[in-house]
């Protein structure tokens, strides 16, 4: 079992013919990720990388049996895009978009309250499940196959720890960005719920940073809830109080929303913390019990 997406995931592009679905589309394809087809309005019937082109998700589902969507949509329309997939009855939605207006946003979450899916995103690097699929823009080379669960906010780091692991002798069994705005899908604590519940993961990475109480959240669940050992990381040690820094959701609200809290958080709930991300993948190897 893998966590959200493997070989057997049908996966559809939203926003297919443009130049990012069409570069990552090409991409996703070359890895071996079972794309059936993608979605551009008012292109339905066309063949682009030799995948039917439909009008409309709906008309995916019905025609390709499309269960998973990939969205690079721009902005302005990218919530629209998220409910139509939604509303079609894909069941793992994975938003790449950047910059989608908070108030959409806000629209989004209420309107996937009572439906039966899953947000992954937006502002995300998708999610990837090594030698089976690739629903994103990550670098498909750095992951290898093995049993450590990785959820991060952060898209480089995402990276950065895998290619850790990797070295370190150990592997990934799924990777999920949840993506840095402040309004998202998927939490840190359900990712990390997925990872806990999958017989295929041993361990767990849990990259956060500035900003929010994701992190928070998730260590308190990892310690009333936790067996398996996480591995911790809170990027932004060292940003100024109240500046948003990269993403839009790293901005420190609070008290509990800085690096050095998070981390003081995540300690207590029993998570090993690393100090500096080059750390990542040798506490993770340690608590394997791995020697590389």
């Amino acid at each position: 079992m893998s966590v959200l997406v493997n070989k057997d995931s049908k996966i559809i592009v939203q926003g297919f013919t443009g130049t990012e679905g069409t570069f990552h589309a090409g991409q996703m394809i070359e890895y071996g990720t079972n794309v059936v087809g993608g979605v551009t309005p008012g292109k339905g019937g066309q063949v682009h990388l030799d995948r039917p082109v439909f009008n409309t998700v709906t008309e995916a589902v019905e025609k390709a049996g499309a269960n998973t969507s990939m969205i690079f949509v721009p902005p302005a329309f990218a919530a629209d895009a998220i409910m139509e997939a939604a509303e079609a009855g894909i069941k793992v939605i994975i938003c790449i978009t950047e910059g989608i207006p908070t108030r959409d946003m806000i629209i989004v979450k209420e309107y996937l309250s009572d439906k039966d899916c899953r947000l992954v995103g937006p502002n995300c690097p998708g999610v990837i499940t090594p030698d089976e699929a690739k629903c994103g823009i990550m670098p498909g080379f750095v992951f290898k196959k093995g049993r450590i669960g990785v959820v991060s906010k952060s898209g480089t780091l995402t990276y950065e720890a895998a290619d850790q692991v990797v070295k370190a002798g150990m592997g990934i069994s799924t990777a999920i960005g949840i993506g840095g705005d402040p309004i998202i899908g998927t939490t840190t604590r359900e990712a990390v719920e997925l990872f806990m519940n999958d017989p295929e993961t041993d361990g767990i990475i849990m990259i956060g940073e500035i900003g929010g109480q994701l992190e928070a959240d998730a260590a308190k669940w990892i310690k009333a809830n936790g067996t398996k050992p996480v591995v911790g990381f809170i990027a932004g040690q060292t940003a100024p109080a109240g500046r948003t820094m990269g993403h839009a959701g790293a901005i420190v609200g609070g008290a509990e929303d800085t690096a050095e809290a998070k981390m003081a958080i995540m300690r207590e709930c029993g998570i090993t913390v690393a100090e500096s991300p080059a750390e990542i993948g040798k506490l993770m190897a340690d608590k394997m019990g791995v020697t590389a």
